[in-house]
């Protein structure tokens, strides 16, 4: 399952630089898979999370950190314990380590 941050994040920032996947984004910033990932999609967009308000992640590159740490780091860091699970977007290990391999594989 994601993780998503909710409407009691405080902007901090603590989380964004903690994302192996680079999913995690300031309000109003459109998400595009080829950030921080071997992708080439350079199209923005606003699906996944958007947030004008508040930092958010973007679904489609959340992997809740599997692969690379054995915890979310956003929510690990997170001051207010506002990185939680999306229950919306549940999916296997399986599933994660296959898009952890697809998201970084050159």
């Amino acid at each position: 399952m994601a993780i998503k941050i909710t409407e009691d994040c405080i902007n901090c920032g603590a989380c964004e630089a903690e994302c192996p996947n680079n999913a995690i984004y300031e309000p109003d910033v459109l998400w595009k898979m080829s950030d921080g990932t071997a992708l080439k999609d350079d199209a923005e967009r606003s699906d996944g999370g958007f947030s004008d308000e508040f930092y958010y992640i973007a679904t489609d590159k959340c992997t809740e950190c599997k692969g690379f740490f054995d915890e979310p780091q956003c929510a690990a860091v997170c001051p207010v314990d506002c990185c939680v699970d999306d229950e919306d977007n549940i999916e296997t290990e399986q599933e994660l380590l296959s898009k952890v391999k697809k998201l970084h594989e050159e």
